[in-house]
């Protein structure tokens, strides 16, 4: 039955995955087949150099602001449509990325506060004291399967703290910022798991005699390095696989964290939009 549907929107289905963005094939044929990809309609959009901003309007009738920065694909920052002398509030960001293993989707609370003007231009005047809340919605895709309702809260509510945990060691050993996921990837990857990479990219030393080691995952863990690596509530999450499994599955969730301050920096100043012609209600 499924793929009857599929097959019934061809047209419909090839414009969505070869309309522009860097969001993942995977992600937009889900996108399609969930019917999320029809929700809501732009009805203005404004652009600057790396960013975006669009008023939405939902099958309700109901607007909202929608942020879009292109170094960060993978999220839309949703927030109130300015009321008199610009002012409005961040409400949530919505996360979307996907790999080879399928998607992680959620939806985050997100508390902010920034003065827009929108017009025949928009100006964005900086938005203040963001804050990340709760994961307040949630789906997976993994393979064949697909998670949702209280499973998939509950499982990137448990994979963001693990996220957390690893960006904030990270970021303690003062590695290389403002990085494009691709840097971030070849930079990082074989600190956190030389034991997948080609010797020549391992880092010197990560393998000693005497080096204890256990199998997990398909995988042969040098758990002596991990000890000499990470921080002790780290150890088994490395030693399991568990890691290897963020890393394979939410590699951008990662990199979002590790440049989340990059990115709040990104929405502080004042930044002016050109308006897109051509978009409108009718």
């Amino acid at each position: 039955m499924k793929k009857r549907r599929f097959l019934k929107y061809p047209v419909l289905l090839t414009a969505i995955l070869l309309s522009t963005g860097c969001v993942g094939l995977t992600e937009k044929i889900g996108r399609a087949l969930d019917g999320s990809a029809f929700k809501e309609k732009t009805i203005a959009l404004y652009r600057a150099q790396g960013m975006e901003i669009s008023v939405a309007e939902s099958r309700s009738a109901e607007q909202s602001v929608i942020i879009t920065i292109k170094k960060f694909p993978m999220i839309k920052l949703r927030a109130s449509v300015p009321q008199d002398g610009g002012h409005f509030f961040l409400t949530s960001l919505e996360y979307l990325a996907g790999s080879a293993h399928g998607w992680n989707e959620y939806t985050l609370e997100l508390i902010g506060n920034g003065t827009l003007y929108l017009g025949d231009t928009a100006i964005l005047e900086g938005i203040n004291n963001i804050e990340p809340g709760q994961i307040t919605a949630a789906r997976i895709h993994r393979y064949d399967s697909r998670i949702t309702g209280p499973d998939a809260l509950s499982a990137l509510r448990r994979r963001r703290e693990r996220i957390a945990a690893i960006g904030e060691w990270m970021l303690s050993l003062n590695g290389p910022q403002d990085q494009s996921i691709k840097n971030f990837e070849n930079y990082w990857k074989p600190v956190l798991f030389p034991e997948t990479v080609s010797r020549r990219k391992r880092p010197n030393g990560w393998r000693q005699k005497g080096d204890k080691f256990l199998m997990a995952e398909d995988i042969r863990w040098n758990i002596t390095y991990t000890e000499r690596l990470l921080s002790e509530e780290l150890w088994p999450i490395r030693d399991s696989g568990t890691l290897l499994r963020d890393w394979e599955e939410a590699l951008p969730w990662i990199y979002m964290e590790y440049e989340w301050k990059n990115l709040v920096e990104s929405l502080s100043g004042q930044i002016s939009f050109k308006k897109i012609k051509g978009i409108s209600k009718n």
